[in-house]
């Protein structure tokens, strides 16, 4: 879901801090959902990103956004991009089969772990999965719903993704279609917050090297709390997500 009023505030939080995290910009890089071709058209700004694989299992997404004018119009044509390669499969069992060289970036854009079968996808098992297919110095961007409406649930995936076996690096941004939303840069032992963008920034609509900073504080309210780790076995993460959400629309 999104909102063409503001996506842009989300999607370029989501792909911009990430490459500037790596340090260089990826080669090849996998969107793991995002059908919408939103993060991708954001990619796209770097000329030295050589293959894009979009990870999406609905077809009917996809199809629209690569067809309809006015999705096209939304991202750019992104999905038409000869450098981007659609395909239509289960993220995990992609992940588990896929004979791809390494990966040098991830961005994980999956809906939020509202029940089991998305919640796979937010598991240690998965984060471990995802880190084998990544390059020595590979990094992942993962959305993980809000610090301050799912406050839990948010800091529950941080603790996820470092069972998988990454340091984490949290941050985050106001969507006004949303509220405060919540993302995690994921990498190896040297993973920082990134200073500066590795980017021109004009054609940018919110994002520079001046807010950069601010995405990477977090206020009182929303700052860490003890977070279960979500296993495929026990997927405690969806009972969280969905009792916190319920709590805001009493």
């Amino acid at each position: 879901q999104f909102s063409s009023d503001d996506e842009y505030r989300y999607h370029e939080v989501l792909v911009h801090p990430a490459i500037a995290a790596l340090g260089r910009v990826p080669k090849r890089v996998v969107v793991l959902g995002g059908g919408d071709g939103l993060a991708v058209r954001e990619l796209l700004r770097y000329p030295e990103i050589e293959h894009i694989d979009l990870v999406d299992l609905d077809a009917a997404v996809t199809d629209l956004f690569q067809k309809n004018p006015l999705g096209v119009g939304l991202n750019g044509g992104s999905l038409n991009d000869p450098r981007v390669k659609v395909r239509n499969e289960d993220a995990y069992r992609f992940l588990d089969e896929t004979e791809e060289l390494a990966y040098d970036l991830a961005v994980v854009d999956f809906p939020d772990p509202s029940n089991y079968a998305v919640g796979k996808l937010y598991t240690d098992a998965f984060y471990q999965l995802l880190q084998s297919r990544l390059g020595v110095r590979g990094l992942a961007v993962v959305q993980a719903t809000s610090p301050a409406y799912a406050k839990k649930t948010y800091w529950s995936i941080v603790a996820t993704i470092e069972a998988g076996g990454f340091k984490t690096v949290p941050f985050h941004v106001y969507v006004p279609s949303f509220g405060d939303w919540g993302f995690v840069l994921a990498g190896g032992k040297g993973l920082k917050a990134p200073e500066t963008l590795m980017l021109d920034t004009a054609p940018l609509r919110y994002l520079d090297d001046h807010a950069l900073p601010d995405l990477f504080t977090f206020s009182k309210d929303s700052a860490r709390v003890e977070g279960t780790v979500n296993r495929l076995n026990d997927q405690k993460l969806v009972s969280t997500y969905t009792a916190e959400w319920a709590e805001w629309t009493k």
